[in-house]
């Protein structure tokens, strides 16, 4: 039998579709493995033979779980719990936990640092950058967001030129209430004309001249930063 096959869901919830068309019964014996444990996924695939059933939507490709031998999934499930179970795989974790929020909170701050590199306001719209960067790193930067800021596939300078246009795409335009028509490429046609009005309006704040804040949608979006409360030096009552 062949192994490591990539299926395609169909309406009956044991028979997939191949690559080339053709429609194949998971064998007599096999199960599900949900998709979420991606340890328990390959440590089933590493036992033998398996279907990966995968869902397309689009650009984008959905796990609907991998089909195996219901004897392999039990025998990897009891080995995995064995092996979790123990101190060693404990204190595994937690390591790995605590350099997972290092490198996130490293990766918070270079983020940020270049969406400013990228703004490059003037010296009077200074506040307003540090605001946007603010929001726009806080927005872009979590784990599991899936937003651009996210991807490995561009250099974080172009990250963090496309989190930008994409949030002033959804704080400064009328983006979120328009009635896109549902033609192919239409949607990304109206995204770049968006990210063209996005960057004249950062143009307009790379230049150390006023313009009338009222009528500025970035100028809108971020209201201004609040001073700090004063602070009071007079003894307290007691």
């Amino acid at each position: 039998m062949t192994t490591g096959l990539v299926f395609a869901p169909t309406a009956d919830p044991r028979v997939f579709l191949a690559p080339d068309g053709t429609r194949h019964a998971a064998p007599a014996g096999w199960e599900c493995l949900p998709p979420g444990d991606a340890g328990l996924t390959r440590r089933v695939k590493s036992l033998g033979p398996s279907w990966a059933i995968i869902e397309k939507r689009g650009r984008k490709a959905f796990s609907k779980g991998l089909w195996a031998p219901r004897e392999h999934i039990q025998a990897a499930k009891s080995a995995l719990e064995a092996e979790r179970s123990t101190p060693a795989y404990a204190k595994k974790r937690a390591a790995a936990g605590a350099r997972r929020e290092h490198e996130q909170a490293a990766y918070v701050v270079s983020f940020e640092v270049e969406v400013l590199g990228f703004l490059r306001f003037a010296p009077r719209f200074e506040p307003l950058a540090r605001s946007i960067a603010r929001r726009v790193t806080e927005h872009a930067t979590p784990v599991g967001s899936g937003t651009v800021a996210r991807t490995e596939r561009i250099s974080i300078d172009r990250r963090a030129e496309s989190a930008v246009i994409a949030w002033m795409r959804h704080q400064t335009t009328a983006y979120d209430r328009m009635a896109i028509p549902r033609v192919a490429g239409k949607r990304r046609e109206v995204r770049r004309e968006l990210a063209t009005i996005s960057r004249a309006i950062l143009d307009l704040h790379r230049r150390d001249l006023p313009h009338a804040a009222a009528a500025c949608p970035l100028c809108t979006a971020v209201p201004p930063a609040q001073p700090p409360a004063p602070h009071s030096s007079a003894p307290r009552a007691t």
